[in-house]
C-alpha cells in the first residue's frame, strides 16, 4: 500500500503493499542488481479526492521502477492515477524531479508516469533503468528481492523466496473502490512487505524485474503478492500508447468446475461454469443463463476446472474488439447450443469524480455496471456522492445517492455538460432548478443565489 500522510487508509484482508528493510551486504553483489537498485524511485503523490462535497488534497508515498531511458516509471495504479495533481519522484541519487501521469489500468493495478526529461537534461541529471525478466520461468523456492520505500525509507531491499507462482484471488476492490485482479494471477513471496512500497519491483539476483509488488496480507508478515512481469510488460506497452486499456465485456462471471463435473456430466478439464449473468448485459441479451457450461470460445476449447485458470478465460473474452460477436458453444441440460453475445466496452463500477465546489457537491459519473447492479433506471450518468454542510446542495436538501437529471429544465447526461452549465450559472444571480431522481422517484429542488455568495465566503 502507499502511505497516506493526511488520511488513514482502511485496513482490509488484502492490502496494497510495500517492503521492509534488509541488509544489502547479504544480498547479491553484481552490476545488474546494483543497477536495479539505482532504478527504483520514491514517489510522492498529491491527489484530489472528495470529502463531504468538497475536494481534499491528500499526499501519499509509494514506489516505482524506471523501465527505459525515456524516464518511464512503472508503479501501481493505487499509488498514482488520473486524480494526481502533483507527482514528485526522488531518484537514487536523492535528486527530486517532477513527473507526469501517463496512464493507468486499475484491473491489473498498474500505472505509468514519466520523468520531466527537459528538467533532467537542464540539470544534467542521470538515472538507471531496469529490465524485465521472464515471470513464467520462475519456480517456487527461487530467491527474490523486493526493493522500494517502506514507511518512507527509500532504497530498501528485502529478501525472500517465490512461495507460489500462480496464486489466484477472486477480483478484489481497492481502497479507492476500483476492481483489480480479474485478469491475472499473482506471484506470492515471503519477502517482508510493509506500507509504502507499492509499485516497487520484485527482482532476481541478476537485477531482472519479475514482478511489481502490490499486495500484502493484513495480518501476516510473510504473505506478499506481485503482478507478474509478463503481465506488467504488456500493460506498460499498452499504456505507452493510450492512457487506458480497452477490454471487451459480455457480462458473465465464470466459476471453476472442480468437483462439479459429475453433476454436469462432463469430462475432466472441459469447460467453465457460468456462475452469474449481469442483467441487461450482452450475455443476458444472447440468452446465456447461470448454470450454462461454456465449452468453446470461437471454436477453441475452454479449460476452467481450477480457479487459477479463470483469469486466462477472462482475458480471452476481454481481448475481443468492442462491437464484435463472440461465438460461445454452450452445454445446457445435455444439449449443445451456440450463443453470440456482442462485446461491449468493459467499464469499472467506479466512475470519474468531479466537484461543484461553490455548490458544495461531490459528483461521480455513473457507469453502466453500477446502474445494472444498483437497478438505476434513467438516462443520467451523474450521482451526488458528497454534500458539504451549509452549502447550496445541503440547503436545498440534495443528498448523496441522488441522480441529477436536469438543471433549469435542461437534461444533463454527462459530467462535461454539468460542469459547463455550473460554470455559467456561477456568473448569474438567478435561482437554479435541479431535477433529480431518488429511489426511482423524481423531485425538484431550488438553489438560491444567496446561498452561493454565502458559501463563497466560508
Amino acid at each position: 500500500m502507499r502511505i497516506s500522510l493526511l488520511l488513514p487508509l482502511i485496513a482490509a484482508a488484502i492490502l496494497e503493499c510495500a517492503c521492509a528493510s534488509f541488509d544489502l551486504s547479504d544480498g547479491p553483489q553484481n552490476d545488474g542488481f546494483d543497477n536495479l537498485v539505482k532504478s527504483v524511485v520514491k514517489i510522492d503523490v498529491w491527489e484530489k479526492s472528495q470529502k463531504d462535497g468538497g475536494s481534499l488534497t491528500v499526499r501519499s508515498i509509494g514506489s516505482g521502477v524506471i523501465m527505459d531511458s525515456d524516464g518511464t516509471i512503472l508503479t501501481n495504479a493505487h499509488v498514482v492515477n488520473c486524480y494526481a495533481t502533483k507527482i514528485i519522484v526522488t531518484l537514487a541519487n536523492l535528486e527530486r524531479v517532477k513527473a507526469e501521469f501517463i496512464g493507468w489500468d486499475h484491473w491489473t493495478d498498474l500505472a505509468l508516469i514519466r520523468l520531466d526529461m527537459a528538467d533532467i537534461k537542464k540539470r544534467g541529471l542521470s538515472f538507471s533503468h531496469a529490465e524485465f525478466g521472464d515471470s513464467a520461468s520462475l519456480r517456487s523456492g527461487e530467491v527474490v528481492y523486493a526493493v522500494g520505500t517502506p514507511h518512507g525509507y527509500a532504497r530498501t531491499v528485502t529478501r525472500g523466496i517465490i512461495s507460489n507462482t500462480d496464486r489466484y484471488f477472486e477480483g478484489t476492490i481497492l481502497n479507492s473502490g476500483y476492481e483489480t485482479g480479474n485478469f491475472n494471477t499473482w506471484l506470492q513471496t515471503d519477502a517482508a512487505i510493509n506500507p509504502g512500497n507499492s509499485g516497487g519491483p520484485l527482482v532476481l539476483s541478476n537485477g531482472k524485474v519479475v514482478g511489481i509488488n502490490t499486495r500484502a496480507h493484513s495480518d501476516s508478515n510473510n504473505l506478499g503478492f506481485a503482478v507478474p512481469s509478463n503481465v506488467a510488460r504488456d500493460v506498460l506497452a499498452a499504456l505507452s500508447k493510450s492512457p487506458t486499456i480497452e477490454r471487451g465485456y459480455i457480462g458473465i462471471t465464470p466459476a471453476p468446475l472442480q468437483d462439479m463435473e459429475k453433476f454436469f456430466e462432463l469430462d475432466m478439464n472441459k469447460g467453465v461454469l457460468v456462475q452469474n449473468v449481469d442483467a441487461g448485459s450482452p450475455a443476458a441479451d444472447a440468452g446465456i443463463l447461470p448454470g450454462d457450461i461454456i465449452l468453446k470460445i470461437n471454436s477453441q476449447n475452454v479449460d476452467g476446472r481450477f480457479p487459477e485458470q479463470l483469469p486466462a478465460i477472462m482475458n480471452k473474452i476481454a481481448s475481443f474488439p468492442v462491437g464484435k460477436k463472440i461465438s460461445l458453444e454452450i452445454l445446457r441440460a445435455g444439449k449443445i447450443l451456440e450463443k453470440f453475445p456482442v462485446c461491449e466496452k468493459l467499464e469499472s463500477r467506479v466512475g470519474r469524480e468531479f466537484f461543484l465546489e461553490e455548490w458544495g457537491a461531490g459528483m461521480q459519473e455513473v457507469t453502466k455496471v453500477f446502474k445494472r447492479e444498483s437497478k438505476i433506471k434513467c438516462d443520467s450518468n451523474l450521482m451526488v456522492i458528497g454534500v458539504r454542510p451549509g452549502f447550496p446542495f445541503d440547503l436545498a436538501k440534495i443528498f448523496p445517492g441522488d441522480i441529477i437529471l436536469s438543471v433549469n429544465r435542461k437534461k444533463i447526461t454527462s459530467a462535461s455538460e454539468l460542469e459547463k452549465i455550473y460554470a455559467d450559472l456561477l456568473k448569474s444571480d438567478k435561482k437554479v432548478l435541479i431535477e433529480l431522481q431518488r429511489d426511482n422517484s423524481i423531485s425538484f429542488h431550488i438553489l438560491n443565489p444567496t446561498d452561493f455568495s454565502s458559501s463563497k465566503n466560508r
